[in-house]
């Protein structure tokens, strides 16, 4: 079947998916690109339909067209360039969209290893960069990112910028209290971003399992994770800029955790050799 018109009833429907209400209502989203589409089958997402310019397909859109063709039961729909502008979010679409049913994920299920990094992202407003986050999250080996309030998941722009690390990393989204009541019930030392800190980031101790929080650029985070924090810390900052991304910072806490985890384990083997 193809479809050129961007007033079918379909395409109509599957454009409603760019709206936050209608992905949470349907339990559906798009997901946008060979590298996300491959990493969205990598992880065991389930596809239902996929969208496809046969004209416009680059190599990579096409070996991965070509693998889901293997896919069964996977409705395959050839478009238009004019309706793949209308479900894309990006300037140059991509040759591919797929739509997608969202995995039942809850926090309940996790229970956090006994040398767990989790990052927390607390009210994040912008999707691309909660995306920018879960990218740093799992370059630095997180073990979890558990999204509290702010953009949800499945928007097309985190996918994007998470480069579809949203579906191999494990992330969790639930309200500010139900994260900050799952941190206590495990036990888990929270730490704290703050400009107002007087400890600097690599002095807190981020060997041991720990929860890492950051909150949106403008606000901070609020009083009540820097109340239930055991250690608060700050990125100095010398210039005239007064924050950074957040995707910057958790990075730096992320790699810091890393830095002193991997010196951990060196001097255990070390010191188990002797």
């Amino acid at each position: 079947m193809r479809i050129t018109s961007t007033a079918n009833p379909r395409i109509k429907e599957l454009a409603r998916l760019l709206e936050r209400k209608h992905r949470d209502s349907q339990r559906r989203f798009l997901i946008e690109g060979a590298r996300e589409i491959e990493r969205a089958l990598q992880a065991g997402i389930e596809l239902e339909q996929a969208l496809v310019w046969e004209g416009g397909l680059n190599p990579e859109e096409q070996q991965v067209y070509a693998a889901l063709g293997r896919v069964g039961r996977l409705a395959l729909l050839e478009v238009s360039e004019a309706v793949l502008k209308k479900l894309s979010v990006r300037d140059n679409p991509a040759g591919l969209i797929a739509l997608a049913r969202m995995p039942e994920r809850t926090l309940e299920e996790y229970r956090p290893s006994p040398d767990a990094l989790i990052l927390v992202a607390v009210g994040l407003e912008k999707p691309g960069n909660l995306g920018a986050v879960l990218r740093s999250a799992d370059a630095a080996g997180a073990e979890a990112v558990l999204v509290a309030g702010g953009v949800d998941l499945y928007s097309p722009q985190v996918i994007r910028n998470s480069t579809g690390v949203v579906f191999s990393l494990r992330t969790l989204a639930a309200s500010e209290s139900e994260v900050l009541d799952w941190i206590k019930q495990h036990n888990l030392p929270l730490v704290a971003t703050t400009p107002h800190a007087e400890a600097l980031y690599w002095e807190a101790n981020l060997r041991p399992p720990v929860a890492i929080a950051v909150g949106p650029e403008h606000e901070g985070l609020r009083a009540a994770w820097l109340e239930a924090a055991q250690t608060q810390v700050r990125i100095p900052m010398q210039g005239q800029a007064d924050s950074l991304n957040v995707s910057v910072s958790a990075a730096l806490l992320l790699y810091e955790a890393l830095r002193q985890r991997l010196l951990r384990d060196r001097l255990t083997k070390t010191h188990s050799t002797l």
